[in-house]
């Protein structure tokens, strides 16, 4: 259960008399459901589990999602689970490295699976291997997969000895893509580090991946995690397509809505919709939060404005602050002698607000370095 649903929030209007929720609602409802309008008691796996994994392509920024929703975020623990394999780093959802639980990562896999052939073949690395016979080249990655973890880079090299004629990084890819393969520990790991080792995804679980895959099930917890959303959304953030006709499927399950451009949206009943006017107070998220990747529209969470401010070409987005439930800043932390979590806003924040603020940027380097008590935060003038 995601908890008891209060009456729909929203204005009426049309003959059906169907529910407008505003950008404000919409912000608090999904808020509400990733634990970020409060923290929360509950154990690691649960987290990652309700918010269908954490996107984890970094080594060790997604830990801030652990500080930043529960009441007591421990990285060491996490750290533990991903060694004893109750969490694993293995590509998912839009073809990225998340952080899951087994039973996820079986579940999410087989409806991805799509997705990852997809990003093959659209990839240089499926048009460098028209021709080659990628059944092949995945039975043979699994069997030196199996033998010992490796590299991309050993993996691609091993496979170029059977196919000399391909560059060992695009034959590598194929197993990437179309063999479940998990990033093995110690690489992800709290206070560690290590080369990004594969292995097959059923062999360090000890489950079969081969499983029919559910779409209805991953609109479901896509729903749970960051509703309410549109069918645009649910597969912007999956990197599924024609999930409308699954939807459609299930509107007896689900309740809908409009939000103020007029797209439908769907929602679970019973999940959480607290009203525009509940506070939200500032959080850090981090680089790659799945929050600013869960919906086509995001201006529920960032606007236009924002959204150009922290757009990047590298592909290493800048970790964010949300303020009054928006993102309002960007942060990161300076090297030097003492912990500095330098805050960027884009405009002047309000009364009070940058108190709040810093606050909570101290709580997070009470999480990042609890060895050091001198931490301090920094605001930059808005530009």
């Amino acid at each position: 259960m995601v908890g008891r649903v209060p009456e729909p929030i929203g204005h009426l209007r049309g003959p059906r008399m169907v529910a407008v929720l505003d950008r404000r609602a919409l912000n608090r409802a999904t808020l509400a459901r990733q634990f970020l309008l409060e923290r929360v008691d509950r154990p690691a796996t649960d987290l990652v589990s309700h918010l269908a994994g954490l996107q984890a392509q970094t080594t060790h920024s997604w830990y801030v999602a652990f500080q930043n929703r529960l009441i007591r975020p421990d990285p060491e623990e996490v750290g533990r689970l991903l060694t004893d394999g109750a969490l694993v780093r293995m590509s998912l959802m839009r073809s990225t490295l998340h952080l899951v639980t087994p039973e996820d990562a079986r579940a999410l896999r087989s409806v991805t699976r799509e997705v990852m052939a997809r990003d093959l073949r659209n990839s240089r690395h499926g048009r460098a291997t028209v021709g080659v016979d990628h059944a092949a080249v995945v039975a043979r990655g699994r069997e030196l997969l199996e033998e010992r973890p490796l590299t991309a880079r050993e993996l691609g090299e091993r496979l170029g000895e059977d196919w000399p004629d391909v560059p060992g990084e695009h034959l590598a890819y194929v197993v990437r893509c179309l063999l479940p393969v998990v990033q093995t520990p110690p690489r992800g790991v709290w206070g560690a580090s290590g080369r990004p080792l594969l292995a097959p995804a059923d062999r360090w679980t000890g489950l079969d991946m081969e499983v029919e895959p559910d779409r209805k099930g991953l609109v479901l917890r896509h729903l749970a995690a960051f509703g309410p959303a549109s069918v645009r959304d649910v597969q912007a953030w999956s990197g599924l397509t024609r999930l409308k006709a699954v939807v459609e499927g299930m509107r007896d399950r689900l309740v809908s809505f409009h939000d103020e451009r007029g797209v439908e949206l769907f929602d679970l009943p019973e999940a959480p919709r607290p009203g525009p006017d509940v506070p939200a107070p500032p959080r850090f998220l981090y680089d790659f939060d799945n929050l600013l990747r869960a919906h086509a529209d995001r201006s529920r969470v960032i606007s236009d404005e924002g959204l150009r401010r922290i757009a990047v070409r590298n592909g290493m987005p800048p970790a964010t602050v949300l303020v009054d439930g928006a993102v309002a800043a960007t942060w990161r932390v300076l090297r030097g002698t003492a912990p500095v979590v330098e805050v960027a806003p884009f405009a002047p924040l309000p009364s009070g607000e940058a108190e709040r603020v810093a606050e909570e940027g101290l709580a997070l380097l009470a999480f990042l370095r609890p060895d050091r008590d001198d931490g301090r935060i920094e605001f930059v003038t808005p530009g």
